[in-house]
């Protein structure tokens, strides 16, 4: 009787079992395990599908077993506030990492403590670029919501350097200063190995973040890629042109760009030829596909490459000529649009080409989503990848993105930009400049050559967009953190034609290079700002009448 008993419960528990929800089933599963891979400065066609220059064969793997965010973007085109947008799912306005060296602001969460509440393994490897107010984001000491911990002050190094004082140049390795062994990236990748062979030990799903320093300027490839794209052609972009049909309708300040830190004429105060700049970028993003394969090769050796999702996303973009212009910062679309992929093999859909606006701000909300996290922080202001990952339509997608700039002290050519961009148009303004603005049909103009700003026929457009743009400069849980209004001066911009032209630029900031191209002197004012800090330190006293 007790057995008849135990067989009727036994297939009692079998029945509901089979008529059980799917969903409810998936529920008691490990969630998948999750690779994030951040890359430095690499613009959104710095990839092999979309350049015949380039051997990306990792990165395409990824477009073909995975899914292409092809209009993905950044909310502002600056290493650290780009990072703490990843990192909080918030815009800078709300973060308040505002530049280089900014903290976030006192009680911010990231993400990866949300990660570590759902039950996961976390590990941050690489740049981590926030945090002190002065030494260029030289913090890296193991930050909240991470078990184990790998980075560098400030930008790193590509390789081994020594010091002034004799000692060698040194990683943060949980708390340990350990000496920089061999090239970033392939040492990077190795403890991210590292600890992936660790995970072995536990039941726990893993999180790895791994944020390259590749590729940022000064490029260095590793050895082994020194001479990759011998004999290719860095194609000139048609809007470097130095003529007045290339700049009409452009801001004064572009124009002025040309000749200064970040403009093709005088990059980084030197003769540097831009193109082959660009060709030695394209050698330092190889070892990042290394890298790639070598994390794949571990993810299927291990049994892991169908629990496993790899989202890789680059900071920001990088400009090579563009409008006259290097670097990044400003709202264009090399500057501000970045790779996005992601790759998970029976999870993610496959061969796909998402069109949808995405951004920085959807990584954290996307994230906690893989881990099965049902309720999002309130804090996040992005949305979840992961349907459209799926192959789904997702009804109530974003319609635009707010792009945020704010002024730096020590490269003031780029004044504070403020962006709108749309899946048709971009418009972008400035503040704390006498300049015009922008508009761009981005269907029709991609390459953003004909500002429309002052075209009677879109004034409904530009109006409709302004007052969008403002609308979420304001949005901050009630509080008008951005001290800019939706403002315009349309009357007190003009100049008398016939009359006196523009200033002439400072002669104090007018130099020649010498024999060997150099400019003398060219780096003396971050001297001068270390300086002016630590004046700034001294106690004042009052002055003696």
């Amino acid at each position: 009787m007790q057995y008849r008993g135990f067989m009727r419960h036994l297939s009692y528990l079998f029945t509901l079992l089979l008529l059980m929800p799917a969903g409810f089933a998936l529920a008691a599963t490990k969630p998948a395990n999750v690779i994030f891979v951040l890359t430095d400065d690499q613009r959104y066609d710095e990839l092999g599908f979309m350049n015949p220059v380039l051997d990306t064969p990792n990165m395409d793997k990824m477009a073909n077993e995975g899914v292409h965010f092809k209009n993905a973007f950044v909310t502002t085109a600056l290493c650290s506030p780009s990072r703490a947008s990843i990192l909080t799912g918030q815009y800078m306005h709300n973060h308040g990492v505002v530049d280089n060296n900014a903290p976030p602001k006192e009680g911010t969460t990231f993400f990866s403590s949300y990660l570590k509440e759902a039950g996961y393994n976390t590990a941050f490897v690489g740049k981590w670029h926030m945090g002190e107010s002065r030494g260029h984001g030289a913090k890296d000491a193991p930050q909240p919501g991470f078990d184990h911990w790998v980075s560098f002050p400030g930008q790193g190094n590509y390789y081994p350097t020594t010091l002034a004082n004799g000692e060698p140049y040194t990683l943060n390795v949980d708390g340990e200063r350990v000496p920089q062994k061999g090239y970033i990236t392939d040492e990077l990748t190795d403890y991210s190995i590292d600890w992936l062979e660790q995970q072995k030990k536990s039941d726990k799903p893993f999180f790895l973040y791994l944020s390259h320093k590749a590729v940022h300027a000064d490029f260095q490839p590793a050895e082994r890629h020194e001479n990759q794209y011998q004999g290719k052609e860095i194609p000139v972009p048609s809007s470097q042109a130095d003529t007045e049909e290339n700049y009409e309708g452009k801001p004064l300040w572009v124009k002025n760009q040309r000749n200064s830190w970040h403009g093709v004429d005088f990059p980084y105060h030197s003769t540097l030829d831009v193109q082959s700049y660009k060709m030695q970028y394209h050698r330092a993003l190889s070892a990042v596909d290394d890298s790639l394969g070598r994390i794949f090769q571990w993810l299927e050796k291990n049994g892991h490459d169908k629990d496993t999702i790899v989202v890789l996303m680059g900071d920001n973009g990088f400009m090579f000529g563009e409008h006259g212009l290097i670097d990044k910062r400003n709202a264009y679309e090399e500057s501000m649009r970045v790779p996005l992929l992601v790759r998970g093999p029976g999870i993610i859909a496959e061969k796909s080409v998402v069109h949808e606006i995405a951004a920085n701000i959807d990584i954290a909300p996307t994230i906690l989503d893989i881990a099965g996290v049902k309720k999002q922080p309130q804090q996040f202001e992005g949305q979840s990848l992961l349907p459209l990952a799926k192959g789904k339509k997702v009804a109530q997608w974003r319609s635009e993105l707010l792009y945020e700039y704010y002024w730096e002290f020590n490269y003031p050519s780029t004044p504070t930009t403020f962006a709108l961009r749309t899946d048709d148009y971009k418009f972008i303004t400035y503040h704390g400049v006498w300049d015009t603005e922008e508009l761009y049909d981005i269907k029709n103009d991609p390459q953003e050559m004909h500002n429309l700003i002052n075209d009677e026929s879109y004034l409904s457009i530009v109006a409709n967009l302004r007052s969008r743009l403002f609308a979420k400069l304001e949005d901050n849980n009630g509080q008008h953190a951005v001290p800019y209004t939706e403002r315009f001066s349309s009357g007190a911009v003009l100049r008398e034609a016939t009359r006196s032209k523009e200033a002439t630029f400072p002669a104090q900031w007018l130099k020649v290079p010498n024999e060997k191209g150099d400019i003398p002197g060219s780096r003396d004012f971050m001297q001068t700002d270390e300086k002016r800090a630590s004046m700034s330190k001294v106690e004042q006293k009052p002055i003696k009448k």
